[in-house]
């Protein structure tokens, strides 16, 4: 097969695909709504991914909210950033509420309270009509703790106005959660550098 044979295949594969994808595209309906995006899974990347999609959002114009349940007053770089740009140009409600993960505060009565806090901030922003992306970082660690309760955090979600998208992180999502989202990611833990005893890193991890 010459160079303009297999020219020739290529553009009539790649037709064929377009047609496909066109056909698939033409074939969704709904123009705009606003998502239910679940993160979870044991790998890395569950906020990580949550944070990439607030600096898009950013990117478009939109205000973006954070609440950070389980994390305590940790200076990560996405926070450290993301507030900047919030200074900068009023697009960015952040509030870390969390008092460390349930291990270190070891007082499920400062849990539930902290977790509370952070809920109440969030439904708070959910209000907030200005307010199109709230990432709801580690929320999943509450309520596999029963920090909060299951029941009165999905009838908040899903009486969310309709141009909302939040976005849920943290492992081991409730599976009443997974079946009420309209996106669902799983991390699959392949490797780790943790395990090799590497520990967390600034500008990596944190």
């Amino acid at each position: 097969m010459n160079e303009d044979d297999e020219a020739r295949r290529h553009r009539l594969k790649m037709e064929k695909r377009k047609a496909v994808q066109d056909a698939e595209v033409a074939g969704k309906t709904v123009a705009r709504k606003g998502l239910l995006m679940v993160h979870t899974g044991a790998g890395k990347g569950k906020s990580t991914a949550a944070f990439g999609l607030a600096l898009r959002a950013l990117g478009h114009g939109w205000k973006i909210g954070v609440v950070q349940f389980g994390k305590g007053q940790w200076r990560t770089g996405e926070r450290n950033m993301l507030e900047k740009l919030g200074q900068e140009f009023g697009h960015v409600a952040w509030h870390t509420l969390g008092e460390g993960f349930t291990w270190e505060t070891q007082d499920r009565a400062r849990d539930e309270a902290a977790a509370r806090r952070a809920w109440e901030k969030a439904c708070e922003l959910m209000d907030d009509r200005e307010i199109r992306l709230l990432v709801l970082d580690e929320l999943n660690i509450s309520l596999r703790y029963e920090h909060l309760p299951l029941e009165e955090v999905l009838r908040a979600l899903a009486a969310r106005r309709d141009d909302l998208n939040v976005v849920v992180t943290g492992r081991n999502a409730k599976p009443e959660l997974i079946a009420a989202a309209d996106l669902v990611t799983e991390m699959t833990l392949v490797k780790h550098h943790f395990a090799a005893g590497v520990k967390a890193q600034e500008g990596i991890e944190f």
